[in-house]
C-alpha cells in the first residue's frame, strides 16, 4: 500500500482520478440529450439504440478484466491506457462521418470508460487505509451525483448551439469536451501516480476473459433493445423475439458454465471463485445488483416524468433533479467523514437503505396532479439515503479481501451494479411500454392524433403504433414544432375560422396530453413499486452483513504495510 505518500501527492492523484471518472459518469447523461440530433443528422433513427448499447457492452465487458489486469500490471499503467482510450474514442466519435463510424468509436470509448471505472474506486484502497477510505469514497459518490445534473444541462447547452471563442457548438462537442480534461488527467496521473502494483508474476487468464466477455455482452444484448437491434435477423430467419432470447440466454448459461470451469484451474483467474465462499462478498454483490437496478429506475424515469407531466425540456428536467443530487452530495461527503472517524460502516448502510426504501415508496404516489414540491422533498430524502448507501458498498467489499485482490474485488462490485442497472432499465422500460401500449387505442382515437396521421413530420419520428413515438409527441420541443406547423396552416384561413381552429387544436392537444401523462404516471407507479421492493430487499440483506471494523494506517506506515 502507499500510505507513505505525502498528502499533496495523494490529493493530486485523487483529483486527476476523479476528473477522469467524472468524464465517464458525465458521458452517460450528456449523450442522452444529444441522441435526437445525432440520429437526425445521420438520418439513422433505427440505429439509435446502438449508440447507447455499443458503449454499454464494451464498458461492462471491460470492468472485471481491467480490475484484474491492474492487479497484475499496476494501477497507473492500466488507468493511463483507459484515459488514453477514452479520450481517443471521444475525439473519434466527435469526428464521425456516419452512424457506423460513431457506433464503432462509441464502443472504443466504452473500453476506456470501463478501465477508468474499474480503477478509480480501487486506487482509493491503494492510497488509503480502510479507516480513511470512507471520506474519499464519499467524494467519488458526490462526483456521480453531480454528473447526473451537469450532464443534461451541458449536453443541452452544447447541442443547441452555444457560442464561445467564435465557435458554435453542436452534438459533436458533447464528445470533444472530454478531450482537454482527459489530457490533463492523463498528465497528472503519469507524473504523480505510483505504479500501485501487487502481483510479482504475470499470468493472464485469456480463456476466462473471453468467456466472461461473451457472457456479459450476450446478456446485455438479450435484455437491452433486443427487438430493435436484431430486427433484421428476426425478419430474415423467422425467429420470434422469445426464441431469439431463449437462444441468447442459452449462450450466456454455456459461457458462464465454461467460465466457472476455467476459473477453477486458472493461476490468476479474472474472478477468483474463492471470493464466493465469503458470505459478505456475495451479499454485497447481490445488494449492488438490486441497488443498481433501483437507482437507474429512479433517475431515468423521474427525468421522463418531469418532461411528460410538467412539460420540462431535457435541460429543465435535469435542473429539477437538483434536490436529489444535493441530498446525494451532502450525505456522501458527510457519512464518509463520519465513517473515517468511527471505523464503522454497517449502521450507515442500514440507515441509507431504509431511508431510500421509504422515499422510493413515497414516489409511488406521484400523479400528474402532484405538485413539484412533493417530488422535490421526496427526491431530497431519497438522495440522502442513496448518498449514504452508494459509496459504502465499495468500502464494504474492499474490507473483505487482501490488498493484492483489491482491483478484481472492487471491479466485481462495479460489474454487478452495472448488470443490475442494465437489466433493471430493460425491465422497467418493458413495464413502461406495456402501460403505454394499453392506452394506445385511446390515444390513437383522439382527434389530435388523427390530424397528425398523414404528417411527414410525425412519420419521421416513428410509427404511431409505437408507445415511444406517442411519448415523444408529448415532449415540449416536438409539441412546439407541431403547433408551429399547425399555426402556419391556420394562418391561411380567414381570421374567424383560424381562431376557432387554433382553439380546437389546443383542446385536442390537451386531451391527448392528459391520456399520455396518466398512462405514463400509472406505469411509473408500478415501476417505483418494483424499485422500492428491490431497495427494501437490499435493506434486509444489509442487516445480515457481518461487519469487520475498518483498520487505520500505522503511524509509521511504509509501502506494503496496512
Amino acid at each position: 500500500m502507499h500510505h507513505h505518500l505525502t498528502l499533496r501527492s495523494k490529493l493530486i492523484i485523487m483529483i486527476s482520478v476523479m476528473a477522469s471518472l467524472f468524464l465517464v459518469a458525465l458521458d452517460q447523461t450528456i449523450i442522452a440529450t444529444a441522441l435526437g440530433k445525432i440520429v437526425e443528422d445521420f438520418n439513422a433513427f433505427s440505429s439509435l439504440s446502438w449508440i447507447v448499447t455499443a458503449y454499454l457492452i464494451t464498458t461492462t465487458m471491460t470492468v472485471p478484466i481491467a480490475g484484474k489486469l491492474s492487479d497484475l500490471f499496476g494501477r497507473r499503467t492500466i488507468l493511463l491506457i483507459g484515459v488514453a482510450v477514452f479520450v481517443a474514442g471521444s475525439l473519434l466519435s466527435g469526428l464521425s462521418g456516419n452512424i457506423t463510424a460513431l457506433i464503432a468509436w462509441r464502443a472504443l470509448q466504452g473500453i476506456g470508460g470501463g478501465i477508468i471505472t474499474a480503477n478509480a474506486f480501487t486506487i482509493v484502497g491503494d492510497l488509503f487505509a480502510a479507516r480513511e477510505r470512507g471520506r474519499w469514497q464519499g467524494l467519488i459518490g458526490a462526483v456521480f451525483g453531480l454528473s447526473s445534473v451537469i450532464g443534461p444541462l451541458l449536453g443541452g447547452w452544447l447541442t443547441d448551439g452555444a457560442h464561445f471563442f467564435g465557435l458554435t457548438t453542436d452534438w459533436r462537442w458533447t464528445f470533444f469536451i472530454n478531450v482537454p480534461v482527459g489530457i490533463v488527467a492523463f498528465i497528472l496521473i503519469a507524473i504523480y501516480c505510483p505504479a500501485l502494483r501487487h502481483a510479482t508474476k504475470v499470468k493472464i487468464d485469456y480463456w476466462g476473459a473471453a468467456l466472461l466477455s461473451i457472457a456479459t455482452a450476450v446478456l446485455i444484448l438479450a435484455v437491452d433493445n433486443t427487438e430493435t437491434i436484431f430486427a433484421d435477423v428476426m425478419t430474415s430467419t423467422g425467429l420470434t423475439l422469445v426464441w431469439l432470447r431463449v437462444i441468447m440466454f442459452a449462450v450466456v448459461a454455456a459461457a458462464i458454465a465454461g467460465f466457472i470451469y476455467v476459473e477453477r484451474k486458472a493461476d490468476e483467474p479474472i474472478l477468483p471463485l474463492r471470493f464466493f465462499k465469503n458470505r459478505n462478498f456475495v451479499t454485497v454483490l447481490a445488494i449492488a445488483t438490486f441497488f443498481g437496478a433501483a437507482f437507474m429506475g429512479s433517475i431515468l424515469y423521474l427525468t421522463q416524468f418531469n418532461q411528460q407531466v410538467f412539460g420540462a425540456t431535457p435541460t429543465q428536467s435535469g435542473l429539477m433533479l437538483l434536490p436529489m443530487v444535493a441530498g446525494i452530495m451532502i450525505s456522501s461527503i458527510g457519512s464518509g467523514q463520519i465513517i473515517s472517524r468511527t471505523g464503522r460502516y454497517k449502521i450507515f448502510m442500514q440507515i441509507g437503505f431504509l431511508v431510500a426504501t421509504a422515499s422510493m415508496v413515497a414516489l409511488t404516489f406521484l400523479t400528474p396532479e402532484t405538485p413539484y414540491l412533493y417530488e422535490a422533498v421526496v427526491m431530497t430524502i431519497l438522495g440522502l439515503g442513496m448518498g449514504v448507501a452508494m459509496p459504502v458498498l465499495n468500502l464494504a467489499i474492499q474490507n473483505e479481501v487482501e490488498q493484492k485482490d483489491l482491483g478484481v474485488a472492487t471491479s466485481s462490485s462495479q460489474l454487478f451494479r452495472s448488470l443490475g442497472s442494465t437489466i433493471g432499465t430493460a425491465v422497467f422500460g418493458a413495464m413502461l411500454t406495456a402501460g403505454i401500449v394499453s392506452q394506445v387505442a385511446a390515444m390513437k382515437n383522439t382527434e389530435y392524433i388523427k390530424s397528425l396521421g398523414q404528417s411527414s413530420q410525425v412519420s419521421a419520428i416513428g410509427n404511431l403504433d409505437d408507445a415511444n413515438t406517442l411519448l415523444t409527441l408529448n415532449t415540449p420541443d416536438i409539441k412546439q414544432k407541431i403547433t408551429d406547423a399547425a399555426d402556419a396552416q391556420f394562418s391561411k384561413l380567414p381570421d374567424a375560422y383560424a381562431t376557432k381552429a387554433r382553439e380546437q387544436f389546443n383542446t385536442n392537444q390537451q386531451e391527448f396530453a392528459s391520456i399520455v401523462t396518466h398512462a405514463f404516471s400509472d406505469s411509473l407507479q408500478r415501476i417505483f413499486i418494483v424499485a422500492s421492493s428491490l431497495v427494501g430487499f437490499s435493506a434486509v440483506m444489509v442487516f445480515t452483513l457481518k461487519e469487520r471494523t475498518l483498520r487505520s494506517a500505522k503511524p509509521d506506515a511504509t509501502p506494503g504495510e496496512a
